[in-house]
């Protein structure tokens, strides 16, 4: 028997965890896009924790040690007049390629509302949960608008974000697919796809077990319902045993690629992520964990900066020689940033804490500008000295370049009539990133 539910389990992940959702329900209405899109695929590098504005795309090299603490050399970058933290030289160098916000704001320095206001462009409303920017790209971009790929339109890496639900009140066919496991590894164990040492083989005999002890299914054959049921399966196990799942297999890349991103998570994750564009999937948030750095803030920084600068710099470089910058938005940025001064005592003995007022976001490709800065922080990075940008500013010009109409409505099946985005002409922000759009 406890072979028969192990069984079960793995095929309930399958049919939850890759296509069946979304093949179940029927597609949802179509929208007007504004333009012709410029951008294909979002690559989200999201900084769960949020990560400090100061050691990275603002530095303040003349607010003192209690701001800068031990990061207070800025590096100039292959763009006059832009500098960036002294531990992201390879980022340097490809700034042409990136344009850096530095006037990002909101109301909250509190994780959930935070990551809810930066992923979704709404504020938390009673009784109504709104969708993600992966979720909205996934209903207008997926398969309910000639999305073919087995692998799902919206895929995390590699553990879920745990702030909200994403999909909101889209449903759950707009659930990103989780991928678990680590990319680094021997064997990149994707749920529900990549199982280390179960073969082709076992797989088979898995399913045909599955097949014989399904008595009610083979009952009633022609049932619409289980008919349903087989053929998401299908698509399933074609995952599992088909070509798709190579996707997943890093080690199809040469060493040197792996080691110029680096052998890590999140290097690894970078590259898995652009081997997905490569597949036309639509949107990869790489959910990259470790910068709520309430304590030895900078201790920790002189691990993670390096891996990061190593990764995102890579993951940019390679996605121009490969022709697909162009029409990839790379997104880098968290829930917001951390507290430009430092408290040194104890407990936090060189600590930043949360700071939602002013921080920064990075936008690279899919017909956005590089070499630029939008907005500036005040002399401390405290405060927006100019050109505020809100989160419905910032998702609302990504998605414009997808060519999705932020200002259009949103479909969906729960009789909801609402936007797409909010009205950028309401709160604190001056609008859509035209200047660099």
């Amino acid at each position: 028997m406890a072979n028969i539910s192990t069984q079960l389990r793995l095929v309930q992940r399958i049919l939850l965890s890759t296509v069946a959702l979304a093949l179940i329900a029927a597609g949802a209405a179509t929208s007007q896009s504004p333009a012709k899109p410029h951008a294909k695929a979002v690559i989200q590098i999201w900084m769960w924790g949020g990560a400090s504005q100061l050691d990275t795309f603002d530095p303040k090299p003349d607010a003192g040690y209690d701001y800068c603490g031990t990061l207070s050399k800025p590096i100039p970058t292959n763009v006059p007049g832009i500098q960036v933290g002294e531990l992201l030289p390879k980022l340097a160098q490809q700034a042409d390629k990136y344009s850096i916000i530095r006037s990002m704001t909101h109301s909250s320095n509190s994780h959930e509302t935070a990551a809810y206001m930066m992923q979704t462009g709404h504020m938390p409303a009673v009784g109504l949960l709104y969708p993600s920017a992966g979720a909205i790209v996934s209903a207008f971009k997926g398969y309910d608008h000639g999305y073919t790929g087995l692998i799902p339109p919206y895929v995390v890496l590699t553990e879920a974000q745990g702030r909200f639900s994403e999909e909101g009140f889209l449903g759950p066919r707009y659930k990103p697919f989780v991928t678990g496991g680590d990319p680094s590894q021997k064997v990149f164990t994707v749920e529900g796809v990549v199982a280390a040492g179960i073969s082709d083989q076992r797989q088979r005999d898995r399913r045909e077990l599955l097949h014989s002890l399904d008595s009610l299914g083979n009952a009633i054959p022609d049932s619409p319902a289980f008919a349903t049921m087989n053929k998401c399966e299908e698509k399933a196990y074609s995952m599992i045993l088909g070509d798709t799942r190579n996707v997943f297999d890093l080690s199809q890349e040469s060493d040197a690629v792996r080691d110029k991103y680096g052998r890590n998570w999140f290097g690894q994750s970078c590259l898995m992520a652009r081997r997905l564009v490569e597949q036309g999937v639509p949107y990869i948030t790489i959910n990259y964990k470790g910068w709520d750095t309430h304590k030895q803030h900078f201790q920790i920084m002189g691990r993670k900066l390096p891996e990061m600068d190593q990764g995102m710099a890579a993951l940019l470089q390679d996605l121009s020689d490969k022709g697909l910058l162009d029409s990839t938005i790379v997104w880098w940025g968290g829930e917001f940033g951390r507290t430009p001064k430092v408290a040194w005592e104890a407990p936090w003995n060189g600590g930043r804490s949360h700071w939602g007022s002013c921080f920064s976001v990075v936008l690279a490709g899919g017909g956005f500008k590089g070499g630029q800065v939008v907005g500036a922080s005040d002399a401390k990075g405290e405060q927006v000295k100019d050109r505020p940008v809100r989160p419905e500013d910032l998702i609302g010009s990504i998605l414009e370049q997808l060519g999705i109409d932020p200002d259009g409505p949103l479909p969906n099946d729960k009789g909801v009539d609402v936007k797409v985005m909010p009205s950028t002409q309401t709160g604190t922000g001056l609008g859509r990133l035209k200047e660099i759009m």
